[in-house]
């Protein structure tokens, strides 16, 4: 079944806030727990935040009827680190006007690039490795290319970003996998028990140089959003200026007019008409 994810939007890049959306995966089959060889950290969970969303440039004087706009979809880690040690490959469902519309990406950073001019949405697929889940996680995003502010003409330099952000949850994950990402900057582990150890971490499938799916560099992160903590804190705070801004202002008009109306006096037990 699909999770739907909450959604934010901005003309230009910058931050959003961080929609508490959790997506916890059930086990993987057991048979890899009755051989031993896939023994599970029972009563911890693994986090690993994900950000999925599409960037969308007008062509300008370049666009033709059919193709007004250049997009990318992408999958990346919420600090824009490398996916690839917790996912195998992601396939990406496009509309089916387009050629080879079921795109597979094996390595990270798991993204495409098209041009088109429809508005529609795109399936995301997700697949793991092995020893992290059987099971693929679908989600869904709709490709926005138009500003909700249509009224003037459309920027060529900003572009219209539509992000969404979850948090996988893999509960009792298996050795294998935490050792793997015990120290992984995309991953949210928790502090073992002392005195427990893990093997030594395997090597995943498709592995690539270093750095390759590391996407601090992409040349579109200008542009990506920031779901941190901070940055919520720090709407909240400026939210609060504002109102407090606003209740002096309105104060001051009250001010000037004579402050606020007195209420009525109610009519003392001796008065007639």
């Amino acid at each position: 079944m699909p999770h739907p994810a909450t959604e934010a939007h901005v003309e230009d890049g910058g931050s959003a806030s961080k929609p508490q959306r959790i997506i916890k995966l059930g086990k993987t089959t057991e048979d890899g727990d009755k051989k031993g060889t896939n023994k599970r950290v029972k009563d911890f969970e693994l986090c690993v935040p994900i950000v999925y969303g599409t960037i969308a440039f007008y062509l300008g004087r370049k666009a033709s009827e059919s193709q007004s706009h250049k997009w990318t979809v992408y999958v990346r880690g919420a600090t824009n680190e490398d996916l690839g040690a917790v996912i195998k490959h992601v396939v990406f469902q496009l509309h089916p006007s387009f050629n080879n519309p079921t795109r597979v990406v094996e390595s990270p950073p798991f993204e495409l690039s098209e041009c088109g001019w429809g508005e529609f949405e795109i399936g995301i697929s997700l697949f793991f490795h092995s020893n992290v889940c059987d099971k693929k996680l679908d989600l869904f995003h709709f490709l926005k290319l138009y500003p909700e502010d249509e009224s003037g003409p459309q920027s060529t330099k900003k572009p219209v970003v539509m992000e969404s952000y979850n948090e996988i949850v893999f509960p009792d994950p298996s050795e294998c996998f935490f050792a793997r990402v015990q120290n992984h900057p995309a991953v949210l582990v928790p502090r073992l028990p002392s005195g427990f150890s893990l093997p030594a971490p395997a090597p995943v499938e498709n592995t690539n140089d270093k750095g390759r799916g590391d996407t601090k560099d992409h040349l579109l992160s200008q542009w990506f959003m920031n779901f941190s903590e901070a940055d919520e804190l720090l709407k909240l705070a400026s939210a609060r200026q504002q109102v407090q801004a606003h209740i002096v202002k309105l104060r001051r008009e009250l001010s000037a007019i004579g402050g606020m109306p007195q209420p009525l006096k109610p009519a003392s037990s001796y008065e007639c008409s």
